[in-house]
């Protein structure tokens, strides 16, 4: 395997009905980085995403996981190696907090075994972590949208897998955990060389936490790069359609993102 690429991703398509969502999209994902991808809504962001995780099959393309096809893994294997916070979680059966977040840890248990005294101390530290072990014995069908994102998020973080996905997986959240979630995010990036590729409708976000941007619009790639290079007015101007000013804001230490207004005639 080339060590500078953990997912290859060559010419994929994929439609619903006749409505084309990725058109021959092409890829390659860096291990030890955080990715953030961006585009209007409809762009094709959750497809992808759901390609990667193998939730969905490309109609057409290729997708490599450590120099093998994706579609050679047994999902269980593939989920030891990359973990999922999706947009929307629902569920209407009665599992507790911990139950859901313990559910992180099944893919490394063997069948028919219990968790082991690791797995039990991996969930304890994450429900800590995520400040949400004052309420672990709570059904998670009473909780809030916000409580049962950051439980999600626990559940991802104890699956403790090379890489981790994330599709609007903060859209919740308010401001505090967003920040909280993103940064032990960004932290697993820096001292487990994990590799995150998150959707985000938010570019300051982007900016703050991310090492690379991926610009879509109707699926397809129109730029990507390093933050630095790829955050920029233009780029913005011809996804997004509208007027902005980037800069460097020393308070935030990273690039901010401010967009100008449309008049009314």
């Amino acid at each position: 395997m080339d060590k500078k690429r953990i997912l290859e991703i060559r010419r994929i398509s994929f439609c619903y009905g006749k409505t084309r969502a990725l058109d021959n999209l092409s890829m390659t994902i860096e291990p030890g980085k955080f990715y953030g991808v961006v585009g209007p809504n409809g762009c094709g962001k959750t497809t992808l995403l759901d390609l990667l995780i193998r939730n969905k099959t490309p109609e057409s393309g290729t997708i490599r996981y450590s120099g093998r096809d994706i579609k050679e893994y047994k999902r269980k294997r593939l989920a030891r190696e990359i973990a999922l916070v999706p947009q929307d979680f629902y569920i209407n059966f009665p599992f507790t907090v911990r139950e859901i977040v313990l559910m992180g840890r099944h893919p490394h248990i063997p069948r028919f075994a219990s968790p082991s005294a690791k797995d039990i101390s991996i969930v304890d530290e994450i429900m800590e972590k995520m400040e949400i072990d004052g309420f672990k014995e709570k059904y998670v069908t009473e909780l809030s949208g916000g409580e049962k994102q950051r439980v999600v998020f626990a559940r991802a973080f104890a699956q403790d897998t090379p890489v981790l996905i994330l599709d609007e997986g903060t859209s919740n959240m308010d401001i505090q955990y967003t920040l909280k979630t993103l940064d032990m995010a960004a932290e697993s990036v820096r001292m487990k060389k994990r590799t995150v590729i998150a959707a985000l409708h938010n570019l300051n976000l982007a900016a703050a936490f991310c090492d690379n941007v991926v610009f879509m619009k109707s699926g397809r790639i129109m730029s990507q790069g390093n933050v630095d290079d790829a955050l920029n007015e233009q780029n913005i101007k011809d996804v997004f359609q509208v007027d902005s000013k980037v800069y460097f804001d020393g308070y935030s230490n990273s690039k901010q993102v401010v967009y100008k207004r449309r008049t009314q005639a």
